[in-house]
């Protein structure tokens, strides 16, 4: 079957042009949004039915590190988080995608031959080139084309969205979408405030069409740039290649501006989650779930707080394997579905934030 999709007119009248490094106002004045907030939308007809994680098996306590020196009460404290997983030296994260994804088939009465759309979030890939996506594609053997996608601990709302519109638009008929990091290669160890909070560990769904009162029923993508680096890795691209010098003052490794970053991802995650809660004509009592990005556990708490969203409703275990970026919603959503606490039309909010900065935000009804 051929899926015709229309063609839009992207020329952008005369009058209505802007010169570069301008702020195009007219995008604002379409969108009739504030600052900052993204356009919403609803994408249904679309249905997971599997679900997977993988984690390392070496685990890290905070008892580990504070043989190291750092301080295992401050941890505690400020973050929430007990233990990480972290993979062995041999370990990629395309091993850890694939651990995950082949769970994840086996979950959903699936086989390679069934996938024809592979994306994988990621900001830790194998190499620049070829993508861990393809180095995916390969190892499972399906004839698919496959995406990487890099929106930090956003990326796998992003890579969901995405690909939901393909099996929306009938381009796709079984898309697989993953999220993995190894966080713990892009920390530095000297760095006490920031290297505790990370882990390693991965998750995957499989997307196909489902009853049209399932999937998103309302759902935003989001970005601010971070142009003042509060969350960065500012060495090894075109902007600042990677020199002797570089290496050695740890220009590789993540740099994180805790405070600011705190308040930012308090305040979006509120703003994105009131937006699709109010697009979709729900309240949070509405929810039987929250499935939350695990960065830290008091902005968790935080947030859930002032949007009056009970706490057993959210399910947290930053605790168990600390913050593993594009991992991390797929982990809490496999832990949800094997504990049995989703079922068929239940209402779960999904909310992934974090560098560039990026977020996603959408109520989903299974």
């Amino acid at each position: 079957m051929t899926t015709t999709i229309p063609q839009q007119n992207l020329t952008v009248p005369s009058s209505r042009r802007v010169e570069r490094g301008r702020r195009a106002d007219f995008l604002t004045e379409d969108r009739r949004l504030p600052s900052g907030r993204s356009r919403l939308g609803t994408l249904t007809g679309v249905r997971i039915v599997g679900t997977a994680s993988y984690l390392p098996e070496t685990v890290v306590t905070n008892g580990d590190l504070a043989k190291l020196g750092y301080d295992e009460q401050w941890i505690v404290q400020r973050t929430g988080i007990h233990e990480r997983r972290h993979a062995p030296p041999e370990m990629a994260t395309s091993d850890v995608a694939y651990e995950a994804a082949v769970r994840c088939l086996a979950d959903a009465g699936a086989s390679p031959r069934d996938v024809d759309l592979i994306l994988v979030a990621t900001m830790t890939p194998d190499s620049p080139m070829p993508t861990t996506a393809c180095l995916l594609q390969q190892r499972l053997g399906c004839i698919a084309p496959a995406l990487e996608m890099n929106a930090a601990c956003a990326g796998f709302m992003y890579a969901l969205v995405t690909g939901m519109q393909y099996v929306k638009s009938g381009c796709s008929r079984c898309a697989l979408v993953v999220g993995a990091d190894l966080m713990s290669r892009a920390v530095n160890p000297a760095d006490a405030r920031t290297y505790p909070l990370f882990g390693d560990g991965g998750g995957a769904v499989l997307l196909t069409s489902g009853e049209e009162d399932q999937g998103l029923l309302s759902f935003t993508l989001g970005a601010e740039g971070d142009a003042d680096g509060a969350l960065c890795q500012p060495g090894g691209g075109t902007r600042e290649p990677l020199t002797q010098d570089a290496l050695a003052a740890g220009r590789q490794f993540i740099h994180m501006e805790g405070r600011s970053v705190f308040k930012w991802a308090v305040r979006v995650l509120i703003d994105s989650t009131r937006d699709v809660l109010g697009h979709a004509g729900l309240c949070h009592d509405d929810l039987e779930l929250a499935v939350l990005h695990q960065a830290n556990v008091r902005i968790i708490e935080s947030a859930i707080e002032e949007l009056g969203i009970e706490r057993s409703k959210v399910l947290i275990n930053l605790n168990r394997y600390g913050n593993t970026s594009a991992g991390s919603m797929p982990l809490v959503l496999d832990e949800a579905c094997r504990s049995g606490r989703i079922g068929r039309g239940d209402r779960v909010l999904l909310n992934g934030f974090g560098g560039g900065f990026c977020w996603g935000s959408a109520v989903m009804r299974w």
